[in-house]
């Protein structure tokens, strides 16, 4: 780890020409940090007061945002909380930024070398490490030990593909998650691998994305801008508004041609009437299709990449009271940040991210608890208990590939009630599996207690 520091510092330059944000306090990564640390008070347990950081590390722009649930929790369960924020990326710095409050800092993750660790601990002095989901680093685990900071791993999850990972580099792996203070999963299946590795599971507490409460403004919103759009797009045939909701790279060019294919079945006079009432497949409506790619950089990427295959587009950064009514586009670009909730109530329906390529899938929750249906492709192992949990509740639906989510597509398109009861069932499926956040809070606060 300390010989390939070189090719790290060489990475962040080159991912610092799309995302400047790499390129700022590079030194911090290697724990040299230019500011002095302060904490500024004592951390209240409720029971005494306990000097020293509540540290925890949130690597990526969705880690971040689930981080923001149980900060504050935890800031209802340890009053006067200094808290010492890290990351991984430049997305999970920036959105992490938002969460500070007076007293806390927010640092870059150190570079898993003895070194770069050691000095990160000798400089902030944390009284406790919460590691969020995955992120399991063996000198950052071997360091905490010796200097007797108990490193948890929260809402934690562990597939059976990164079981093996794992599995293939024992000496590494088991003394890496048996060094750990406690761990708390989400379900019983990641407890179990969890286990299987040497991590002392405490607890399954559930998902604390249940625990997350969609922007109530950004969702009204969006669906006042469906509904206006529905209104100036007046038709005798429903047309749903159908977002691949944060696509990562492959499944935009995925959805295009599906989209194509389906077009080139049409007979040609059944074509010719739907391109005049702007139609795609023929006695069905035309599908508004919106896409929001789960990466900020490749925003220009997917607009280009949708010209490229035939279709206009129009992107979110150009719209000022909703989508544009002037000049219809094919598809929508969602090309701005944090606003989710907008584009789940401005959708009737969802494809999952992620879950078409072999990536796992992207947080459905979300989906769900904003009321929009959600189809998912086959590769959901990154959130396979409530993928599971919102299949069976009714709230979400699975396929095999593009093509059948397309099938699927006009099977809710062309009976609008089992669109609408898909669509009740998001929330109360949400709500069902809410608590996570306080679980783990408390676990927190019985720690420093200690």
């Amino acid at each position: 780890m300390w010989l390939v520091q070189p090719l790290l510092r060489r990475k962040l330059r080159r991912r610092g020409q799309a995302e400047p944000g790499y390129l700022e306090a590079v030194q911090e990564r290697f724990g040299y940090y230019q500011k002095p640390s302060h904490v500024g008070g004592d951390v209240g347990d409720g029971a005494g007061n306990l000097g020293g950081y509540v540290w925890v590390h949130a690597v990526s722009f969705g880690e971040t945002r689930t981080t923001a649930i149980l900060l504050a929790a935890l800031r209802r369960q340890i009053p006067g909380m200094r808290l010492l924020l890290t990351h991984g990326t430049a997305t999970g710095r920036a959105e992490g930024a938002r969460l500070l409050q007076p007293g806390d800092v927010q640092a870059w993750q150190p570079w898993d070398s003895a070194g770069a660790v050691q000095r990160f601990l000798q400089h902030f002095e944390p009284r406790i490490g919460i590691l969020m989901e995955t992120e399991i680093w063996p000198n950052l685990v071997d360091r905490c030990r010796r200097a007797h900071i108990p490193l948890v791993l929260a809402n934690a999850r562990l597939s059976e593909k990164s079981l093996r990972q794992a599995e293939r580099i024992p000496f590494l792996a088991h003394p890496a998650y048996s060094g750990l203070y406690a761990a708390w999963a989400q379900a019983e299946h990641d407890a179990q691998r969890l286990k299987a590795l040497g991590a002392p599971v405490e607890g399954i507490f559930g998902n604390i994305k249940f625990d997350a409460a969609p922007d109530a403004f950004k969702l009204q919103q969006g669906r006042d801008w469906r509904l206006c759009w529905r209104a100036q797009h007046a038709a005798t045939v429903f047309r749903p508004v159908v977002m691949l909701a944060s696509a990562r790279e492959g499944e935009e060019l995925m959805l295009l041609q599906e989209i194509k294919r389906k077009m080139a079945e049409t007979p040609a006079a059944k074509a010719q009437a739907a391109s005049e009432a702007g139609a795609f497949w023929g006695a069905s409506g035309q599908p508004q299709w919106l896409i929001v790619p789960r990466h900020p950089q490749r925003f220009d990427e997917v607009a280009a990449l949708v010209r490229a295959q035939g279709f206009s587009v129009s992107r979110r950064s150009a719209w000022v009271e909703g989508p544009e009514t002037n000049a219809a586009a094919d598809v929508w670009i969602g090309d701005s940040l944090g606003e989710m909730a907008l584009y789940y109530g401005l959708a009737d329906m969802a494809l999952l991210g992620g879950s078409f390529a072999e990536l796992g899938g992207q947080n459905l929750i979300e989906a769900a608890a904003c009321g929009c249906p959600v189809l998912m492709g086959p590769s959901t192992f990154n959130f396979a208990e409530a993928a599971h949990l919102a299949e069976a509740a009714g709230a979400a639906r699975r396929v095999t590939g593009m093509q059948q989510a397309l099938q699927a597509v006009e099977e809710w398109q062309q009976a609008p009630q089992a669109l609408a009861a898909a669509a009740a069932a998001g929330p109360a499926f949400a709500n069902a599996h809410r608590g996570a956040a306080e679980k783990t809070a408390k676990a927190v606060a019985a720690i420093l207690a200690r």
